[in-house]
């Protein structure tokens, strides 16, 4: 994976056998984050969603939106595409879309579930909104935690081999936190 920018804006977090992590906490404007976290909080079709865990049905704690890219997609999303693909140059063919309501809202540790997502290339993920905590935990002993704040505007980048090493969350929070949303370009298998 190579970004095509570099010096003091890049963080290399991972960059070893288990993966490489980058992040770029000043990937777009103040001005360009805050007009893309208004236009899509209004544009996307947010969804609540339901999932069986711990043996119940609960509330996933945010909501969600899919959409492929070469779908309709609502704006500013090609533009932000196109920006990501500027940086990482990988095929994405598809973009999640999590929107963090406050404190209380969050997805646990996990990793991308590899079969959907294709082998070799990264994940990008943009964030909007208010400055969230990201826990980036090594999957074997000693623990590897990386406690991470997602500034708006901010690009981390995700090789394919941490999912493999590393979970990743954003756990709820005991303070007050207005809304955050993410984006994230994704490789998925070609159905």
């Amino acid at each position: 994976m190579q970004l095509g920018f570099f010096g003091e804006n890049l963080r290399r977090l991972v960059d070893d056998d288990t993966g490489r992590i980058t992040y770029a906490p000043h990937f777009l404007s103040e001005r360009d984050a805050e007009r893309a976290f208004e236009t899509l909080r209004e544009n996307v079709g947010w969804r609540s969603e339901r999932r069986w865990m711990y043996e119940r049905e609960v509330d996933v704690p945010r909501l969600t939106a899919h959409y492929r890219i070469a779908d309709a997609m609502p704006a500013p999303l090609p533009v932000l595409l196109a920006r990501a693909r500027e940086e990482v140059p990988a095929p994405f063919n598809a973009v999640g879309l999590n929107l963090y309501r406050d404190e209380k809202d969050s997805v646990a540790p996990h990793n991308d579930h590899r079969d959907e997502i294709v082998r070799g290339h990264p994940i990008a993920l943009l964030s909007f909104g208010a400055t969230r905590r990201m826990t980036i935990r090594s999957k074997t002993r000693p623990p590897r935690i990386l406690d991470l704040d997602l500034e708006p505007g901010s690009l981390l980048v995700m090789s394919y081999e941490t999912q493999v090493h590393y979970d990743h969350g954003i756990p709820k929070q005991r303070r007050k936190i207005g809304p955050r949303m993410s984006v994230v370009f994704r490789v998925r298998p070609e159905p």
